[in-house]
């Protein structure tokens, strides 16, 4: 998995390449975790994410809860979709 940062005032947004899954996760959670105070907004284009398992949402669902719901995800796969519908995780996340 490759994560790529791009910060436009207090909106970051985190392009994530690859598979997300119980290898990868940690290194998305330590991402997250260098977020400086001032974000009020995250956004994570899925466009090159091919792959996403439990523990890929569970980071998704923590950035979700820090942020207090200003979390937008963008160009999701269908395949990721699914996988989000299926989990019901898309019932409380922002997908455009």
């Amino acid at each position: 998995m490759e994560i790529t940062k791009t910060v436009e005032g207090g909106k970051v947004i985190f392009f994530i390449e690859g598979w997300l899954d119980t290898q990868t996760a940690p290194e998305l959670g330590d991402a997250l975790s260098q977020l400086d105070e001032g974000v009020t907004q995250l956004e994570f284009d899925l466009a090159s994410l091919e792959y996403i398992s439990s523990a890929g949402i569970r980071q998704i669902v923590s950035a979700y809860k820090k942020m207090g719901g200003n979390l937008t995800l963008r160009n999701v796969s269908p395949e990721v979709r699914e996988v989000l519908r299926l989990t019901g995780t898309d019932k409380r996340l922002t997908i455009v």
